[in-house]
């Protein structure tokens, strides 16, 4: 027996009609009483499943969701989206739990994914004062969103996707998170594959839209800096006259960004003048410091690339009002994300850079890197860079190269990738006092075998660089270099 809507607290994010038309859905169940169509939540992780969630069962490379509708089920799902092509080759299945959950409501759509989104599209309008704030990017995005995020919350309630809740899945994931009373919604997105920018964009029209860079993230599956560039500035597609297009003057795709754009268009960067912001000193694992007209700020998060993200972030706070203090107060709030530029001092200081890696982040990190004043050991821990497709051999040898013009006086080189780069810093290292070092693998013994040498040999006061893809899993090696007992202090 089914408890009445009307008992229950509970406000469903989308009614029947609202969503049955936008996803071009039908409901499967016979003689349903649509007073008790309710989801509160929606997820596409049968794992993340809770009371009254709409689930999305996505059919991946490897994964069907379907196959664990009866488990979403269990845990309390109250809609569910089947894929049409499924119910068709297993329509006598679906009927019978339809039949034996009376309380569940299940809608036929042609593609989950594509249902998804369209649901969030609709989800999305009706939130009209809704200020709609979006960041893309080949890398920063999720550290340029996190320092936009802490100024806009001066002035505004801000929703954020979290963590990287960026894609296909994840943005419209993250639009189901808007509640009444948000003002501010700040979303970045990424992408894996053409045409997703688009895709997310639609779904979520920005008002206002930054692009961090163009650089090479993901070039195995693009092809190109061009197709990136191409991409990325899908971003822009839903900007009106009056909204703001937020570009970085530095890139060398800044004039082709600016095209054809319909909204005001600001540039930032560091060499961009009259704008009232001015460069005072990178302090290195301490940050950077400026001013915005005349008051001197400190960002904590270490990186000249990381000052860039900033920049962007404060115009994104011009553009929605704010005052130089509430800029100011925000950005100093900032801490770093775990993975994502983060210092952690102890016995040794340690960039924990280990979220992602491409050519580019990858050469701002051993720049960081060479900069930096220490009295003991600089050693770099590099982790290979992935989804670089035919890019990749050329890609890791330039880090190798790099990696011993950064004054490092030891190199390990991790993952089946960088064999590249270390047969290059083999050539590029003769006659220079660098010890270097290759695992191919990346399990825990490896990594074990590398926080051992480092601490014979490394003294007190040395620099260690984590930076490779996240599947890597560098940072396993900061517990190891560290004692338990020391508490790290974020940049």
């Amino acid at each position: 027996m089914c408890e009445r809507l009307e008992n229950k607290n509970f406000s469903s994010l989308l009614n029947l009609n609202e969503i049955l038309p936008c996803v071009c859905g039908t409901l499967l169940n016979e003689n349903a009483d649509e007073s008790m169509f309710c989801f509160t939540s929606v997820c596409t992780d049968s794992r993340n499943v809770v009371e009254k969630s709409l689930f999305i069962p996505l059919i991946g490379e490897f994964q069907d969701g379907h196959s664990y509708i009866e488990q979403a089920i269990k845990k309390g799902a109250t809609v569910i989206f089947v894929c049409r092509k499924s119910f068709n080759e297993k329509e006598d299945f679906y009927k019978k739990i339809a039949k034996e959950n009376p309380c569940v409501f299940f809608i036929m759509v042609e593609n989950t994914l594509y249902a998804l989104q369209k649901a969030a599209e609709r989800y999305v309008q009706k939130f009209p004062d809704l200020i709609r704030v979006s960041i893309t990017g080949s890398s920063g995005k999720t550290t340029t969103k996190e320092i936009a995020y802490s100024i806009l919350k001066e002035k505004y309630k801000v929703r954020c996707n979290k963590g990287n809740f960026n894609s296909e899945t994840g943005l419209p994931l993250s639009c189901f998170e808007i509640r009444p009373g948000d003002e501010v919604a700040l979303l970045e997105m990424g992408m894996n594959r053409e045409g997703e920018i688009g895709e997310l964009c639609e779904v979520f029209k920005p008002q206002y839209a930054g692009i961090t860079n163009i650089g090479t993230a993901h070039i195995g599956k693009l092809g190109s800096r061009e197709k990136i560039a191409e991409e990325k500035k899908k971003i822009f597609n839903h900007l009106s006259q009056n909204g703001v297009a937020i570009i970085p003057k530095d890139d060398d795709y800044a004039d082709f960004l600016s095209q054809g754009v319909n909204a005001k268009i600001v540039y930032y960067g560091k060499n961009v003048k009259g704008n009232g912001i001015e460069f005072v000193k990178d302090a290195g694992i301490d940050g950077t410091f400026f001013k915005i007209e005349g008051q001197e700020v400190h960002l904590a998060i270490p990186g000249i690339y990381n000052y860039s993200n900033a920049l962007l972030a404060i115009e994104i706070g011009r553009a929605l009002g704010l005052s130089v203090k509430q800029i100011k107060d925000g950005i100093e709030k900032v801490k770093a994300l775990d993975g994502r530029s983060k210092i952690v001092k102890g016995k040794y200081s340690i960039l924990e850079d280990c979220y992602n890696a491409n050519p580019d982040s990858m050469e701002k990190a051993l720049e960081f890197a060479k900069d930096v004043k220490i009295s003991g050991k600089k050693i770099f821990v590099l982790g290979s860079m992935l989804e670089l497709g035919s890019e990749s051999f050329n890609a890791h040898c330039a880090v190798g190269k790099k990696a011993v013009q950064c004054g490092s006086d030891e190199i390990f080189f991790v993952g089946k990738e960088m064999v590249f780069a270390y047969e290059e810093a083999k050539i590029a290292c003769a006659g220079k006092n660098i010890h270097l070092n290759y695992f191919e693998k990346t399990d825990d013994e490896v990594m074990n075998a590398i926080a051992l040498k480092i601490k014979n040999s490394a003294p007190d006061g040395s620099f260690i660089l984590l930076k490779g893809s996240h599947s890597i899993a560098l940072e396993r090696l900061v517990p190891l270099l560290h004692d338990a007992q020391t508490e790290g202090k974020h940049a």
